[in-house]
């Protein structure tokens, strides 16, 4: 008889405003998964190797203590963080502490910012993020959690 690994690590999945919506919002541009859905790809992938710990806000201020959480507890990072992306420097500040701790924090997104309105076009994360990935759906976080993986394994 063969048991399962122990759970290794924890993995923060991060999601900003309006990703609560998933499923239902715009599923031209998102998809019609939901967050929990998302959720049941992401602990399929990272079973027996990982915790997967998704959180979801529309509140900057939550988005920034959860990243300040990240470091003290010495946790890795996916984050999408959506709407903020292109304009909260007090959001790219926290994301510089994960990554200047040693710590993984991958930017996703859903859709390809790039092939969207202009303003989408800038992130103030991606200079400070280890990686970005975007434009493939659910595959941008399984793409994320696989690199996080690799590191943590």
């Amino acid at each position: 008889m063969s048991s399962a690994p122990a759970t290794t690590a924890t993995v923060l999945v991060l999601n900003g405003p309006n990703l609560g919506r998933l499923g239902s919002r715009e599923p031209d541009v998102y998809g019609t998964g939901s967050l929990e859905d998302l959720r049941g790809v992401l602990e399929a992938d990272a079973a027996g190797l990982a915790a997967i710990d998704l959180r979801q806000t529309n509140d900057e201020a939550e988005l920034i203590g959860w990243l300040h959480e990240a470091v003290d507890a010495e946790l890795p990072v996916i984050l999408n963080p959506a709407a903020f992306t292109h304009y909260s420097y007090a959001l790219r500040d926290a994301a510089a502490l994960v990554t200047k701790a040693g710590l993984p924090l991958l930017e996703v997104h859903l859709s390809n910012p790039h092939a969207r309105e202009e303003f989408r076009h800038t992130s103030v994360i991606s200079a400070v993020a280890t990686g970005v990935i975007a434009g493939l759906g659910f595959g941008s976080y399984r793409l994320a959690l696989a690199h996080v993986l690799g590191s943590y394994r």
